[in-house]
């Protein structure tokens, strides 16, 4: 039976990363398409302004905690996740376990970062199966060929790096077009394979820092990143109000 977490308003999947892998690989048995959302703080914010962005999360198969943030607020809330389930992180996983029966397509990111990430990928795990790429600089004419390129390549799974909440709003828009089993929303990862963006060391990311790690790489990041203490403020004023 599915557990979940309700922060603001967002349905969190109380779940591990073993136990959110297995369920993924579940999904690729079934006979639909199902979502995979990995919310962080920032998106759970954004979905506080945006309510097609919360109903859409609220409508993923599998919901994850994609940052400490995220972990801790649940904590703060008395119905801790058992841990950060990082979309990235999953995807490696996923790669790194991937057997001949599982492709993957990657849309998004800009020109020819989806054909180095790929490259880089076989170099990694050899045995990956790669279908296809798509770079994520399309409009709207274009979608339906893109649609029929991925459907095409017969990928049962769709990683959609188009960026928050673009990603989680295309999935949604098209997943009933969509022969693949499982599309995940993967933010910059395709960047991270491509090498041409860092994660945080792992000490960092295990520390729950890493979003101090990334202002300090990308300062332009600030005006964004002003939304993790209102996240936290408004986590605390959801627990006061539960106190009541």
């Amino acid at each position: 039976m599915r557990k979940t977490v309700d922060i603001l308003g967002v349905s969190i999947d109380s779940i591990t990363m073993d136990d959110a892998c297995e369920k993924i690989n579940g999904f690729l048995e079934g006979g639909e398409t199902r979502t995979v959302f990995t919310p962080n703080s920032e998106i759970i914010m954004a979905a506080q302004r945006d309510k097609t962005l919360k109903d859409i999360l609220n409508s993923g198969d599998l919901v994850v905690a994609d940052g400490a943030g995220v972990v801790l607020a649940s904590s703060i809330l008395g119905e801790k996740v058992p841990a950060k389930v990082s979309g990235i992180d999953i995807i490696r996983k996923l790669f790194a376990d991937a057997n001949p029966f599982v492709s993957f397509f990657l849309l998004g990111a800009k020109p020819g970062v989806a054909e180095l990430a790929e490259q880089k990928l076989i170099q990694a795990h050899p045995g990956i199966n790669i279908a296809g790429t798509h770079h994520g600089y399309f409009d709207e004419k274009e979608e339906d060929l893109i649609i029929a390129e991925i459907n095409d390549s017969g990928a049962n799974v769709l990683l959609v790096a188009l960026g928050a909440s673009k990603q989680e709003k295309w999935i949604n828009e098209n997943k009933s077009k969509l022969k693949a089993k499982v599309c995940i929303g993967v933010g910059g990862s395709l960047d991270v394979f491509a090498g041409k963006a860092r994660l945080a060391p792992e000490f960092i990311r295990k520390a729950g820092f890493e979003w101090l790690y990334r202002l300090i790489k990308e300062p332009r990041r600030f005006k964004r990143m002003l939304d993790l203490p209102r996240f936290m403020f408004q986590i605390l004023k959801a627990k006061y109000k539960r106190r009541r």
